[in-house]
This record gives structure tokens, sequence and C-alpha cells, in this order.
């Protein structure tokens, strides 16, 4: 079950080839806060078009080190290369919660940031509803509406070449959070982009990433190859097996 990180790249570059995602690398990453260490020594390639997990209990380092990848940190030490363009347009980060403006309909929100009549058709191809953000509605409509106006859906419409995801459905409920994860993994499959996200919880990681990584202490201490093929079936025996173990690696009950 355990695998190096490069042995996990090759699996997942050997089934993406050609994809238009930006590459990631990570050499001997570190950084601290005050005298504290909260990364060490992080080594980690990410292919063009993979979608990497990383879990881990909380205060391990999962979201330093996305925010190390966005360019939101700088780093204390070692080398970080991430290959999405220049001017940093081809980056975009799904946060948890809200950032909806409420004098704008659903629509407005998501095209915010693309120019003109173009934009507006962007947004419009990918999210048709002009309710207004807080007006409520029904079931899974409302959860879907409110999500779209917020900054997970306007980082998506832009067809990011790498998005980072820091447990950006922590807020949903359990229904509508699969909903949306069926949502993100269709876009991906779809547009090819890299995807980082930042996850406790073990199901959606599986359930979305081709690896998953276990952060401990401010270290990789696990590298998942999940090689089920997509859309994962979340009641099969395979993913039970996989769930079982991973939940081991988080734990430290494995051996």
């Amino acid at each position: 079950m355990h695998i190096t990180t490069e042995e996990a790249a090759r699996v997942s570059l050997a089934a993406r080839q050609g994809a238009r995602g930006a590459a990631v690398s990570l050499r001997g990453l570190s950084k601290r806060y005050g005298g504290r260490s909260v990364l060490e020594g992080i080594d980690l390639r990410i292919a063009p078009g993979e979608f990497v997990a990383v879990v881990g209990r909380s205060g391990s380092g999962k979201s330093t080190l996305l925010r190390l990848i966005a360019g939101l940190e700088r780093a204390d030490g070692g080398e970080l290369v991430v290959d999405a363009g220049s001017d940093g347009q081809g980056l975009r980060l799904m946060f948890r919660g809200s950032a909806a403006a409420a004098r704008k309909t659903v629509l407005d929100n998501v095209a915010l940031g693309l120019k003109g009549a173009e934009g507006i058709r962007k947004a419009r191809g990918r999210w048709r509803p002009s309710a207004w953000p807080n007006v409520p509605a029904s079931g899974p409509r409302c959860c879907r509406a409110g999500n779209a106006s917020a900054s997970p859906w306007r980082a998506l419409v832009h067809a990011p070449q790498l998005l980072l995801l820091d447990e950006p459905l922590g807020a949903l409920d359990a229904l509508t959070r699969i909903e949306m994860q069926e949502l993100i993994a269709s876009l991906w499959r779809q547009q090819g982009f890299s995807a980082v996200l930042v996850t406790h919880d073990v199901q959606e990681a599986l359930a979305l990433a081709d690896r998953v990584l276990v952060v401990e202490d401010g270290r990789i201490a696990h590298d998942l190859a999940v090689t089920l093929p997509h859309p994962r079936e979340r009641g099969s025996s395979a993913f039970a097996a996989l769930e079982r173990a991973l939940l081991d690696c988080v734990l430290g009950t494995g051996s």
C-alpha cells in the first residue's frame, strides 16, 4: 500500500499524458514560525493533470503546505517550482466558506473577474441559475447556488491549470458535499487541470484523488496511489479497503 512519491507520480503521469495542468516540484521545502518547525524536508512532484489529496491530523502542516504552493507563504528553505504561467493566472484557490456578493445574482458572482460578454457566456455555460445568493431555495439547488456564488466556483470558471482546495466543502451537509465532490471530479476530468486538496475527510480524498499524502509532524509520512477508476464507487469493497488502509495511516494504527 505504501509507495514512494516518485512511483506514485509515474503511475499518475502515465495515465494522464497530454494533460494541460501545471507541474509542481518541491525539494527539501521547510517552513518555520518563530522557533517551531511546521514543515521539514518536503520532497514532492505533482505531474500535469494529477489530483493529489493531503490528509493528516490538525496542526500537521497540511494547510501550510498548500499556502506555500499558492505563494501565500514564503518557505524558509528548499526549492518550490510551480509551472502555472509566469503571471500566476493559471493558479486558483478554493477556500472553505462563502464569499458571495449579496447584491449580485449567482451568475454575476460566478462571472466576477471574467471580462465582458465572453466572461458571462463562460459562466453561464458552467452555471445556469439566476437566483440571488441569499434567497432560500429548496434542497441541493440552494446549496449549489450558494456555493456557486463563492470563490470555489469563481475559481473553476477560470479553467485553471492548478487548483488548490483548502477544505472548500467543509460547511456543507453530507449529501450536498458528495454532490459537489462529483461536480469537482467531473470538471477535473473535462478540463485536465492539476489539483491539490487539503481535507480531513478520508473518504473525500479517496473519491477525488490520484494520490493521497498523509502529513505527520511536518513531513510526508505516506504517499498512497489510488488506482480506482472514475467515477469512484464508494460502496465497493476496493474503496472500503483503501479507506481502512488510509485511516490506519492517519491514525497511526497500521503496520
